[in-house]
């Protein structure tokens, strides 16, 4: 099986340099476009199944992206962006210490008390991969955010933590083959 994870196109809190976590924001323009153009690089797989976090930009990156109406993504919360509570569409610049470090190195520095602990998206990742390497897919589309992304990146690299911190880009996708009970990186675009 190969598991194709795609971090939504850009937004408005996007393009403002804003936290946006569990908000519900939508693609914007560029947005749009860049799953469009993401389509096209990817070429024209078929993907026998397409998920996506609940959250609008989301599922939009996964219809254009997976080529299916909105109606066929299967929606699934563990898939949702990390909640960053008071942080929310805050100015990443003005996150405060306590915030940019946890940010920045999360297996160093303690969380903020209203942030999820990466514990718990580790938690959600491996639930939802587990389930879906049960599956008999050939290829399935995964449509998700940047903070989750990390840790269904983690889970298939194999990483001691769970997590692979590496930011993904907008509409930045990794692909991975799951063989024989195996995870291999075959190739991002």
């Amino acid at each position: 099986m190969k598991i194709w994870i795609i971090r939504h196109g850009q937004t408005e809190l996007n393009r403002n340099g804003l936290m946006q976590g569990i908000t519900n924001a939508r693609l914007n323009k560029t947005g749009i476009l860049q799953a469009k153009v993401t389509r096209k690089k990817i070429g024209s797989p078929h993907f026998d199944a397409v998920y996506s976090s609940p959250l609008h930009r989301a599922v939009a990156t996964a219809s254009i992206v997976g080529d299916v109406p909105e109606s066929e993504v299967i929606i699934d919360e563990r898939l949702i962006e990390t909640d960053f509570g008071i942080y929310e569409k805050r100015k990443y610049y003005l996150l405060g210490p306590h915030m940019t470090l946890y940010w920045w190195k999360p297996t160093i520095f303690p969380k903020p008390k209203s942030v999820e602990s990466t514990d718990s998206m580790v938690a959600r990742s491996s639930s939802f991969l587990s389930e879906l390497e049960k599956k008999n897919y050939k290829n399935v589309l995964i449509s998700c955010h940047g903070g989750i992304m990390r840790a269904l990146c983690g889970y298939l690299e194999n990483e001691p933590t769970g997590l692979r911190w590496r930011r993904p880009e907008n509409c930045e996708v990794r692909v991975y083959e799951y063989k024989n009970g195996k995870h291999r990186f075959v190739r991002s675009f």
